[in-house]
């Protein structure tokens, strides 16, 4: 018996969401990674669980903000929030929206605010990737991206 086909419902089993979502945002970080030259990433349930555990309460508050401490320490994290309107986007547009980002991005500027989100997703050091999907008054995207990006002085790739 072959496990593989097993592997989609595990993984959705780890995020809320569709049980496409981590195919579906696999594919458009792949895409955007492919157009710089770094290779895709793989898609980690551990990091799946801990951005719904995190989608889920900004769903719940009605807030945005990052995790505190999710950049801190050893068991650092790189995340990327979303929120919108419920039921209005897909999972795609939504991550479409930090690459979107990269229109702005220019190669040895530091500009966080108007680029962090697709200097993220295309971080060369980066591996693994798990996100959610959460519903409360507004849709709550929440991915982790491990090893983190966006390291002072380093280039994206």
């Amino acid at each position: 018996m072959r496990a593989a086909p097993l592997l989609p419902l595990l993984l959705a089993a780890c995020a809320t969401g569709p049980a496409d979502l981590p195919a579906r945002l696999l594919a458009v970080d792949a895409a955007e990674r492919a157009a710089v030259g770094v290779p895709p990433l793989r898609w980690d349930p551990a990091l799946a669980a801990e951005a719904d555990r995190w989608a889920r309460r900004l769903a719940a508050t009605g807030r945005l903000a990052h995790e505190p401490g999710i950049g801190d320490g050893e068991n650092r994290r790189g995340e990327n929030l979303w929120t919108g309107t419920r039921g209005a986007y897909t999972v795609e547009s939504m991550a479409r929206a930090w690459a979107a980002e990269g229109a702005a991005f220019r190669a040895g500027a530091r500009d966080l605010a108007r680029t962090g989100h697709y200097t993220q997703m295309v971080w060369r050091g980066t591996e693994a990737l798990g996100c959610a999907l959460a519903s409360g008054a507004a849709d709550v995207l929440v991915c982790r991206y491990s090893p983190p990006g966006n390291s002072a002085g380093r280039a994206p790739f």
